[in-house]
């Protein structure tokens, strides 16, 4: 749906995140039915035919990563989608990408746990994504978007880092996003350059030596400084990859710390608290990894306390109590299997926490 007046269109978070990748430059896409992100893998059927791209739709999710791995080999940008359990299901592939170098972007459209749960909203997929969740020693820039247009933004950047550092890279939203409908303008600032050619890619050596793309080293060390070059990746990703959104924290009390949807229902909390008197502040992650915990740390030293709300049942909650170091007091609500954490609720712990009073912990220095 568009409105004829201007270039803003109506479109869900699924399609959004399609068309972002459209305009990105993704020319191969491989997924797997699943709810509540099959809207994106009908979308991408449909676009990947107009613009002469690929578009499969593989037995089985294991079939679609294998094969987002083949064409990110063959130097294409390359993408895949899925729901929590076909992410599971994916988990060894991602594994084999990050081990071989090789540039993909994988969408997790959260839905409720553990098992097959249900199709209703969930961030119980915190965890798996934040820790790799394959074997292996590695790691996965994770963005988290929270509206629609964001989602079209932050996919568009996903590519981008995928190529820059030669890493998978995962959006991960969950089923209201993933639902949704909000204007969207596919007319970004962020250019997403598509590099027409690597180096590294297996595209036939008839006039260069042979590459190889290879995560099996049996020669002793050699997998040693493998990782040792992985590790000073990731620390690089760590140091240039940060983003994060505050809202009203210098004044704050107490600082909510919510991240994707959950973000939306804490700014509503937090707009009716101040109105009830309660100062009250949002700091939102947008990268889930690299996490901003120095941001979080320099906010417990000015002793704010901070209330971490998720639907799940305290996931990032331990990288906020990481990141605070036992410098300030961190509480917890959430929700699991579905449910949606209310602003009632927060509100009314926020009062609590307000009416209690600050104690911090004694210390020796």
């Amino acid at each position: 749906m568009q409105n004829k007046n201007s270039k803003t269109k109506l479109m869900s978070g699924n399609e959004a995140v399609g068309e972002a990748s459209i305009q990105a430059g993704c020319s191969f896409y491989a997924g797997y039915p699943i709810t509540p992100q099959n809207e994106l893998t009908a979308y991408m059927s449909k676009r990947m035919s107009e613009i002469g791209g690929t578009f499969i739709q593989a037995e089985s999710e294991l079939a679609a990563i294998n094969m987002v791995f083949g064409a990110s080999a063959a130097g294409v940008r390359a993408m895949t989608s899925s729901s929590s359990p076909g992410i599971s299901l994916k988990q060894e592939g991602i594994s084999y990408l990050v081990g071989c170098e090789l540039p993909a972007v994988i969408v997790n459209m959260m839905r409720a746990g553990p098992g097959l749960g249900n199709i209703d909203s969930a961030q119980g997929d915190y965890f798996q994504a934040t820790r790799g969740g394959g074997h292996g020693d590695y790691r996965t820039i994770v963005l988290a978007p929270n509206s629609v247009q964001e989602a079209f933004d932050l996919q568009m950047l996903a590519f981008d880092l995928a190529d820059k550092y030669r890493n998978p890279t995962m959006l991960l939203g969950d089923a209201i996003l993933a639902q949704m409908m909000e204007p969207l303008s596919p007319v970004t600032s962020h250019q997403s350059p598509v590099t027409s050619k690597k180096p590294w890619a297996l595209t036939g050596c008839k006039d260069r030596e042979p590459n190889v793309l290879r995560s099996l080293f049996l020669k002793e060390g050699a997998l040693e400084e493998h990782n040792k070059k992985l590790q000073w990746k990731f620390a690089a990703m760590e140091k240039e990859e940060i983003r994060y959104e505050e809202i009203d924290i210098e004044d704050a009390e107490i600082v909510l710390v919510a991240y994707g949807t959950v973000s939306r229902i804490c700014r509503g909390a937090m707009q009716k608290a101040r109105k009830q008197g309660i100062r009250i502040g949002l700091f939102r992650p947008i990268t889930l990894w690299p996490f901003p915990e120095q941001v979080l740390k320099k906010m417990a030293l000015q002793r704010k306390k901070f209330l971490v709300v998720e639907m799940s049942y305290g996931q990032m909650l331990e990288d906020v109590k990481l990141a605070v170091e036992g410098k300030s007091e961190v509480k917890f609500y959430g929700r699991g299997g579905g449910g949606i954490p209310q602003e009632e609720e927060i509100i009314r712990i926020c009062h609590k926490l307000q009416a209690a009073g600050f104690k911090p912990e004694k210390r020796n220095d």
